[in-house]
């Protein structure tokens, strides 16, 4: 095994020579929690204090103010904050679900399968990778009146279905798998689905994670669907009503609940990448079977 100046490159077990390491990993880390540790010191501040000079980074006298006019707050057609947060939600939780069975079957077609129409359709999707939201907006909401879903709780959760980068990612991961896996198990007897369901979908657990996390925030922060496609506020989500806060009520007033706001969006984005996000790193360089 190679050596350094007498001791391993990367010894089992710590070694003073990696203490250097440590140091500079250590302030790193420090210095990138720091906007995490903004935002949930900034939703705890009293009013004084969000508006003091200079700025204060760590509150003084923290209270729950904030969070309790954040729901006691309604829009002016009534509907109450708690409504929204359900929205979201409800939408969010139906949207990773399909999203992981479309994309991983789909994906799983694609990268295994054969049939006629494979390759426009991994064209379609590759193309689709190029083009950003704002880039579509006209075409997504001439569709989307077309299917008759304006002004309908379906028109969050629809178009988010299929991704093309989940698709995209799920597709070559399942590329690692070896085709001969695939064929001993055919050869055994195995249906196209049993084949999906018991050697698949486990093998694609960190692929799986990823795209989970991706279609989480793209659903959980999107304020888009509820600003051009729904008029009734009772279906709009807790994203939307973010946006609005600051507008509702005067804007100095509106700060802090917002801060409140914010962090309530932040915590399931932070605590879902905190447990999947070796499973992303995985995904990310395609270790998939070695």
């Amino acid at each position: 095994m190679a050596k350094f100046r007498g001791t391993e490159i990367n010894p089992k077990n710590f070694h003073r020579s990696q203490i250097k390491y440590y140091v500079v990993l250590i302030l790193m880390a420090i210095f990138m929690m720091l906007p995490i540790v903004y935002i949930f010191n900034h939703a705890f501040k009293p009013l004084e204090e969000l508006f003091a000079w200079p700025p204060k980074f760590f509150v003084s006298n923290p209270t729950w103010k904030n969070f309790s006019e954040l729901f006691k707050l309604s829009s002016a057609s009534g509907i109450p904050a708690s409504r929204y947060l359900f929205n979201s939600v409800i939408i969010t939780l139906v949207v990773v679900v399909t999203s992981i069975v479309v994309g991983s079957m789909a994906g799983f077609a694609l990268s295994k399968l054969k049939f006629k129409l494979k390759k426009p359709l991994l064209f379609a999707n590759n193309i689709a990778l190029m083009f950003v939201g704002t880039a579509v907006v006209i075409p997504k909401y001439l569709i989307i009146e077309k299917l008759g879903l304006i002004d309908t709780f379906w028109v969050h959760i629809i178009p988010g279905l299929a991704i093309p980068v989940g698709l995209f990612l799920i597709k070559q991961f399942i590329d690692q798998i070896p085709d001969e896996l695939i064929e001993a198990a055919k050869i055994d007897g195995a249906s196209t689905f049993r084949i999906y369901w018991k050697i698949i979908l486990p093998l694609i657990k960190p692929a799986i994670a990823t795209i989970a996390i991706v279609s989480f925030q793209a659903t959980w922060n999107d304020a888009s669907v509820s600003t051009n496609y729904v008029n009734r506020e009772s279906l709009k989500t807790f994203a939307f009503y973010l946006q609005t806060l600051t507008t509702q009520t005067n804007v100095v007033a509106g700060q802090g609940i917002a801060a409140a706001a914010s962090l309530i969006m932040f915590i399931p984005n932070l605590i879902i990448f905190i447990f999947l996000q070796r499973n992303v790193m995985n995904t990310m360089v395609h270790s998939g079977i070695k």
